[in-house]
């Protein structure tokens, strides 16, 4: 008798798992489940205890959830024992064919049996939220980074460039995506459906995706555009509901006004540079008359770092400059800004930009390292660019206009990774000599 459903079919599979192996019974806990998994020689009966595992782990609490991941990392490691042997038999026989075993042996078991529960339907996403769980453990359990490693090294398999597809997402896109859209705005809030409309259904305005096949509608991240006939100078111009439209096709600029990543537990697993870039070509061709491609980014860090310079006496400010900051942080931030105090914020963001570096040597700020290691240009600093209460909480309101020179992206990205080099505008240059004062 055919099957009428996927489930029929599935409760048939499980029922043939089951007259080939032991009972599973519910009274099991999840991590005896995991070694039965682990055990298991049928196909069949893994795709059924996948499935039960995943079901079973939805259902713990936090403090589980947390005892399940530290037992995982006891129980399901490297064997030790077979690896000392492979390395004497290598000693003595120095054979190839060791070698590849011995790789094989050193990867900790918890590795097969993420993949082995991936066997389960839509088990890819269970997957990267049960990480997202992990995460939130690591800080104060330092012993389950091997096991966020395995995660991580699965991930960025299976997450390749080779397996994501870009979508334009536009207002005849399902409203599921389109919900999912606004939930996972992390830069500019999408205030209820009206302004969604304007963000991917204006003619000088859209909205990219990443997909993956395992995930269905689930966005892995997403970069919102406007297309104008100039470089913004702060987010209003393009996001104020009377803002000024113009022919899509006599835009000259492209610019990247958000970009947010939509799942936490693929953190650590890079779209990013493949999306600007295949934005850049995508849109490049639909509207032939683009000249530049930039972003209008936050400075999410810039605030909080300025204010430990007060307390650093190895900071790269100047006295003057720490003075500054100290006098602009008892006040907020005054509104209308001094033309003054503007001309030395931007020279103390230039400098942050350029020469705050972490103790790995990489810049300091998160948004700053994505689009220099992407190959773009720092192009740009603007005061009061973002008047909200999450800008002025960040940077004072100040944003940052990145550049994507096409014909430099390559040598850029080279000269980041390989020298710690960043490229610079002649705008940005003219900031950079020291300059003091006080409020």
């Amino acid at each position: 008798m055919p099957f009428t459903t996927f489930n029929e079919l599935l409760s048939k599979i499980a029922h043939m798992g089951r007259n080939h192996q032991p009972q599973v019974t519910v009274e099991k806990s999840i991590t005896a489940r995991c070694q039965d998994l682990m055990d298991s020689n049928s196909e069949v009966a893994n795709l059924v205890w996948a499935r039960e595992i995943l079901h079973q782990y939805k259902s713990l609490s936090s403090a589980q959830k947390q005892q399940f991941f530290l037992d995982i990392t006891q129980l399901f490691g490297v064997n030790t024992s077979l690896i000392e042997q492979k390395i004497q038999t290598w000693i003595q026989d120095k054979d190839a064919v060791c070698l590849r075993q011995f790789h094989f042996l050193s990867e900790p078991a918890s590795q097969n049996l993420l993949r082995t529960l991936n066997f389960a339907p839509n088990a890819t996403l269970d997957l990267v939220n049960m990480r997202s769980d992990l995460l939130q453990y690591i800080k104060n359990t330092p012993t389950l980074k091997s096991l966020d490693a395995d995660f991580l090294h699965l991930f960025r398999s299976w997450f390749n460039r080779g397996f994501l597809y870009l979508k334009r997402i536009d207002w005849s896109t399902s409203a599921d995506t389109l919900e999912k859209i606004m939930a996972y705005e992390a830069v500019h809030e999408i205030k209820g459906w009206d302004d969604l409309r304007k963000r991917v259904g204006d003619s000088d305005r859209a909205l990219y995706a990443y997909f993956h096949p395992a995930l269905g509608n689930e966005p892995l991240i997403f970069v919102q555009v406007a297309l104008m006939n100039h470089i913004p100078d702060s987010i209003g111009s393009i996001l104020h509901t009377d803002r000024d439209h113009i022919d899509p096709q006599r835009a000259t600029t492209a610019v990247f006004y958000s970009i947010s990543n939509c799942q936490r537990g693929l953190r650590g697993v890079s779209f990013g540079n493949f999306l600007i870039k295949q934005v850049v070509e995508s849109i490049r061709h639909a509207f032939p008359n683009l000249e530049n491609f930039v972003t209008l980014s936050p400075v999410p860090e810039f605030k909080n770092w300025a204010v430990k310079q007060l307390d650093n006496p190895d900071s790269i400010l100047s006295s003057q400059q720490v003075n500054f900051i100290e006098d602009l942080h008892l006040l907020d931030t005054p509104r209308p800004m001094p033309a003054d105090v503007q001309q030395q914020l931007r020279h103390i963001i230039a400098k942050y930009l350029i020469y705050a570096r972490t103790p790995q040597g990489n810049v300091y700020d998160p948004v700053a390292k994505f689009h220099l290691g992407n190959g773009a240009e720092l192009y740009n600093i603007h005061m009061l660019a973002d008047t909200t209460e999450k800008g002025l909480q960040n940077a004072w309101g100040c944003m940052v206009n990145y550049r994507y020179n096409t014909d430099d992206i390559e040598g850029n990205h080279d000269a980041y990774y390989s020298q710690n080099n960043i490229a610079i505008s002649q705008i940005v240059a003219s900031y950079t000599s020291d300059m003091g004062g006080r409020l």
